[in-house]
């Protein structure tokens, strides 16, 4: 996918990134361990969702049967034992790396970071940076991913702030969402960078040549939305990529579009909003397939397409959301997490890493600023 370097603002001033270690992970460790046929890791932060770490070990078990690549285990490792030992897991089954410190969800994650140089995320995403792993996965605080992120690992160059992409069912197949939470506050040049790495993203996971781009706003009239809608379609309608104009959430949902872009408060917004309604409906439905004999009957007939439905607006067949643009596979799930969206956050890291995302993403971006 060729891109104009029009498409990409250039890097923010150095003295903006003075706090980030910008030093890229190990690759010649990377190299020399696949030119020996070594497998490669995947790093798992026990110590990320709301009930850490029973989801994390029981989504470890599960996906390592279907995983290549081993799964190494960061977090407080007596508590990893001692869950291990109350699940009847085998802890010989797995390398875990000791990281006593959590960044807990209510904390501020830049001071939180700080004051716990060990947390499970810091630890986790130096074992990336040292080629020791080749992706890493938390479903914890999102902004102490992102802080971690950019001090170990950087940004890939080109790229200003990174973003956090989630794949969203339509009634077409699928849709990459962008920005979702990592960025409350955007610029109109962020939203084209995220649209440029959104179409890079759907291209290689999803398998979409051209993807259509839409920005999501509260009409589809090119003069709809707020001063950051209006001012992002008038520079994504210069660049090269497939920008077919604004979008509502209706054609989102509809399949119109392989690509959302906005900004992550709003991005957010309408994650938890969808997972909600979804939520509700489904509750609301079983509820009145309840109410009698007869409906229960119905009820029983139907469980089927019952149960696809769920399977296709239940998050934890997602499981996480890659930061696009750190220069390493960072991925990050919810926090209320359990062992099956853990599993399919770890299958997700694998589809990432066998599809060469990282590298593929530097390539495009390059060419986009050259």
């Amino acid at each position: 996918m060729a891109l104009n370097h029009a498409c990409l603002p250039i890097p923010a001033p150095a003295h903006r990134l003075k706090n980030y270690n910008h030093q890229r992970y190990d690759v010649k460790t990377l190299k020399k361990t696949i030119a020996k046929g070594e497998k490669m890791a995947i790093i798992l932060d026990m110590m990320g969702s709301d009930n850490y770490p029973k989801p994390e070990i029981l989504g470890a078990v599960m996906a390592k049967d279907e995983l290549e690549e081993e799964v190494i285990l960061v977090g407080d490792k007596e508590l990893i034992h001692k869950e291990m030992q109350a699940l009847h897991v085998e802890d010989s089954n797995f390398k875990i790396i000791n990281a006593p410190e959590v960044i807990e969800m209510w904390e501020k994650p830049v001071a939180a970071a700080r004051k716990k140089p060990n947390n499970s995320m810091a630890v986790g995403i130096r074992q990336v940076k040292e080629g020791k792993g080749t992706a890493f996965v938390t479903a914890g605080n999102t902004g102490g991913a992102m802080f971690n992120g950019l001090r170990e690992l950087g940004r890939i160059k080109g790229v200003q702030r990174p973003p956090l992409s989630v794949i969203f069912p339509t009634k077409k197949g699928k849709c990459i969402v962008l920005d979702i939470g990592a960025n409350a506050d955007c610029r109109p040049d962020f939203l084209v960078q995220f649209a440029i790495m959104g179409s890079i993203y759907s291209n290689i996971i999803n398998q979409i040549q051209n993807p259509r781009i839409g920005l999501l706003s509260n009409g589809e009239e090119p003069g709809k939305g707020n001063k950051l809608a209006k001012d992002t379609y008038q520079l994504l309608e210069n660049t090269p990529i497939n920008f077919i104009g604004n979008i509502e959430p209706k054609g989102l949902f509809a399949g119109e579009v392989d690509v959302v872009v906005t900004d992550g408060f709003t991005g957010n917004v309408l994650v938890k909003g969808s997972e909600s309604i979804s939520k509700f409906l489904i509750d609301v439905l079983k509820d009145s397939l309840m109410d009698s004999f007869r409906t229960k009957i119905g009820a029983f007939l139907a469980k089927p397409a019952f149960d696809k439905l769920k399977m296709i607006i239940d998050p934890s067949e997602v499981g996480a959301a890659p930061l696009l643009g750190l220069d390493g596979l960072i991925l990050v799930g919810h926090g209320r997490s359990d062992a099956r969206a853990i599993k399919n956050s770890l299958l997700l890291a694998k589809q990432a890493i066998d599809s060469d995302l990282i590298n593929k993403m530097r390539k495009e971006i390059l060419k986009a600023i050259a």
